[in-house]
């Protein structure tokens, strides 16, 4: 773990590339909003399903998930890059057992999403032809649980950065 004070050799490398910076706190920012827009996209998923479905909340759940999709990977792209080019270093991250934990559990999370968008795009079809989607009880209790789980790591990632950002693990 990190002593107080102590960045690594990071804080010296702003001294040599002060534009180094604003991309960090760019970076940072938008991994942040992603993050946000990710858990509100999920959040949003939750309270719309409810079977039955008619055109209108099909739709915009379809379109919902584009942006939970969209959101997990801008989280990605900016979790690497601050992992790679900013932060304490990829040493720091990578050695750190905690942090393995958080991309794991973003991972699942990744994973678990993949089952509801395979429902909703699903339903296209019959929502080309005017119809409402048919979701059977049993599919749907498994998409809220899908979704269920999904919130739960997101909850559980803030922590997780938190834990590593602070050394533990380490």
């Amino acid at each position: 773990m990190a002593g107080a004070g102590e960045h690594w050799q990071y804080m010296q490398s702003w001294r040599i590339l002060p534009v180094a910076r604003m991309g960090e706190t760019i970076t940072a920012w938008l991994h942040f909003v992603a993050m946000m827009s990710l858990l509100a996209a999920l959040t949003a998923e939750h309270l719309l399903f409810k079977p039955p479905l008619d055109q209108r909340a099909a739709r915009r759940l379809i379109r919902i998930d584009l942006i939970y999709g969209l959101s997990a990977l801008v989280v990605l792209i900016t979790g690497i890059l601050r992992v790679l080019y900013f932060g304490m270093g990829a040493p720091f991250y990578l050695s750190n057992p905690v942090f393995h934990a958080k991309f794991g559990a973003f991972l699942v999370l990744v994973l678990l999403s993949v089952y509801p968008t395979l429902q909703f795009l699903g339903w296209r079809r019959a929502l080309r032809l005017g119809q409402p989607p048919d979701v059977p009880i049993s599919r749907a209790r498994t998409i809220v649980f899908a979704i269920r789980l999904e919130l739960s790591l997101v909850l559980l990632l803030p922590l997780l950065a938190v834990l590593t950002a602070r050394g533990y693990g380490l």
